[in-house]
């Protein structure tokens, strides 16, 4: 009995350490404005503090940068939280589980149950875990920022107009419609992305469309939070693409609250992460960290 007692203990303590974000090292990661001028975590915070809306954009498998977002997160929460109140808007849960993860930040739920329900990504466990109980532990808000995966992929087949055939229900968790189009900028820097191939730009307006709505889902979201709480200060996680250069997400929330002051923090790795390249890094955020690109990838 006491072996079989040891060998579950064992187990439960591998799968704590395998589900535990990693330890954020200094020595892993650079600190950019957007002109590549170094500067510092304090120079985050302070735009932070002037800021209505801060988004972290991030590549979702970077295991450095989801260590320092969480640390943006437990400083600003540290500095601002007595005198403004702070929400955490995520792209990593869709609005229609909003309800779920209001029960389980007031200990209405289990986490297994949340867990259960929610639709969180793979990596939730250690990437984006942190943060969510930290605002469950300072009583904060967490809000599911993205549009339902279902209605994205309706909008990729179907185009945007097939949203409405939607319920009333059905669109509350929803921008209001019809949603705004992307930029010119935006729109050209989504088809580069996509590549030039025929294959690759078929239906491409579609798809682009699908993308504007997860933009306009974000944005709305922040801004929501942002007309309920007067002095607030969203602190958003998404992808980097939705954000990088202002573009996307943060067009959209000037759309719909066009004087929100916003500072775009970009985190991407690379290799030579002590290096800013001016062609690639120029003006991708109000600042840009840059994180070792050879450390192991976070799994999804």
């Amino acid at each position: 009995m006491g072996r079989i007692v040891f060998l579950v203990l064992f187990s439960l303590c591998i799968a704590a350490v395998a589900s535990a974000q990693i330890k954020l090292d200094a020595e892993q990661y650079r600190i950019y404005d957007g002109k590549g001028n170094p500067a510092t975590l304090a120079d985050i915070l302070k735009a932070a503090g002037n800021s209505d809306a801060v988004f972290l954009g991030e590549n979702h498998d970077d295991a450095v940068g989801h260590a320092f977002q969480a640390e943006i997160f437990k400083q600003i929460v540290e500095r601002e939280m007595a005198n403004r109140k702070i929400g955490l808007t995520l792209e990593m849960f869709e609005r229609d589980v909003q309800v779920i993860i209001d029960e389980y930040l007031n200990g209405l739920i289990t986490e297994n149950h949340f867990l259960l329900s929610s639709r969180p990504w793979g990596n939730y466990k250690w990437d984006y875990r942190p943060l969510v109980e930290l605002a469950k532990e300072k009583k904060l808000p967490v809000i599911a920022a993205n549009a339902p995966r279902r209605y994205i992929n309706m909008v990729s087949r179907n185009g945007r107009d097939a949203l409405n055939g939607l319920s009333k229900d059905a669109r509350k968790s929803l921008p209001p419609l019809p949603y705004a189009e992307p930029s010119a900028v935006y729109a050209a820097k989504f088809k580069a992305l996509m590549g030039p191939s025929p294959e690759a730009q078929m239906g491409i307006d579609k798809i682009l469309a699908s993308q504007s709505l997860w933009d306009a889902s974000m944005a709305h979201a922040v801004a929501k939070f942002l007309e309920k709480n007067k002095k607030g200060l969203a602190v958003h996680l998404n992808g980097a693409f939705h954000t990088e250069s202002r573009l996307g997400t943060v067009e959209h929330l000037l759309k719909y609250r066009p004087k929100t002051r916003v500072t775009v923090v970009t985190v991407r790795y690379e290799n030579d992460f002590k290096l800013f390249d001016k062609t690639k890094h120029t003006d991708i955020g109000d600042f840009v960290v840059l994180t070792d690109g050879k450390q192991p990838r976070s799994k999804r």
